[in-house]
């Protein structure tokens, strides 16, 4: 069995295979069987599309979803997550997802437990999942990986898709380029240049926009006006390449990431996303447990 807790420390060989097999999966509607096998997912952040894609997941592969409630659990009286894992292990679970909004809180599981722990989004840190399933997405749109432009647009500081995905894809021989205010950009960001959206548009194949993520926010900006300067507007839309897509992790900010016209527009593959996010925790599960 093996954790899956970032791409970071997987080889190329391994992503492209969990790549592949989410593919065939989707493509033969058929699912590895994992029926017996008993799993939590405990999310201390709030989520739709990856709690309840994990879930969809679970199911198709025939698991036991040991259901897990943070607002009811003993969390509220000071349990710690080290502790709640270690009492769900006791009485059974043998697989957990985990959102929390500590950076890397992984570290102080996957040495004490030998049952796979899933990183289902940590603090501003990484999101291997919604890596992978946007990894699935451009593979199936453009075949591969190499010398394709991406621009990522938005709250690049806050973002753990932003950190995840522009480290796989660099690795992958994509091109990374960060379009955002000055205010949000990351130092620590060095695989891609810093750029303005007007000058990238044009320019980038996969044009992938990221949530403003107000609830991490230190300081006030201009949410009224940030489609019009930094975010994607029909206008905007209009200079991008005939076979370039728009992707965004969600949940979206109608009208302030994006105009509203383009989040189910012809280049968007939004939805395709969600819809690869089955896929991907589907090929996440086999791996943890089958590898």
């Amino acid at each position: 069995m093996q954790h899956f807790i970032s791409l970071e420390n997987l080889n190329i060989e391994v992503i492209r295979e969990l790549i592949e097999d989410a593919i065939s999966f989707k493509k033969r509607n058929a699912y590895p069987n994992l029926s017996n096998h008993y799993i939590s997912n405990l999310f201390f952040e709030n989520s739709t599309r990856t709690k309840l894609s994990f879930e969809m997941a679970e199911k198709k592969t025939g698991m036991e979803i040991i259901y897990f409630d943070a607002e009811s659990s003993s969390i509220k009286k000071g349990e710690t997550l080290y502790d709640t894992v270690k009492t769900l292990n006791s009485i059974g679970v043998e697989c957990f997802v985990i959102r929390h909004w500590e950076d890397r809180f992984y570290e102080n599981l996957i040495s004490k437990f030998d049952v796979p722990i899933i990183n289902a989004g940590d603090g501003c840190g990484d999101h291997p999942t919604q890596s992978l399933l946007d990894l699935i997405t451009i593979q199936e749109e453009f075949g591969e990986f190499r010398d394709l432009n991406v621009v990522i647009v938005g709250d690049v500081v806050h973002s753990r898709v932003a950190h995840s995905d522009a480290k796989i894809l660099q690795r992958l021989g994509a091109n990374i380029s960060f379009a955002t205010p000055e205010f949000w950009r990351d130092s620590t960001m060095t695989m891609g240049r810093y750029t303005t959206i007007d000058e990238a548009i044009p320019k980038a194949d996969v044009v992938m926009l990221l949530r403003n993520q107000n609830e991490r926010h230190s300081q006030q900006y201009d949410e009224g006006n940030f489609l019009s300067l930094y975010g994607l507007t029909k206008e905007r839309a209009s200079n991008m390449k005939a076979h370039s897509i728009i992707m965004h992790p969600a949940p979206i900010n109608r009208g302030v990431e994006i105009d509203e016209d383009l989040i189910e527009s012809p280049k968007s593959r939004i939805f395709t996303q969600m819809t690869n996010g089955v896929f991907a925790r589907i090929s996440v599960l086999n791996y943890v447990f089958n590898s």
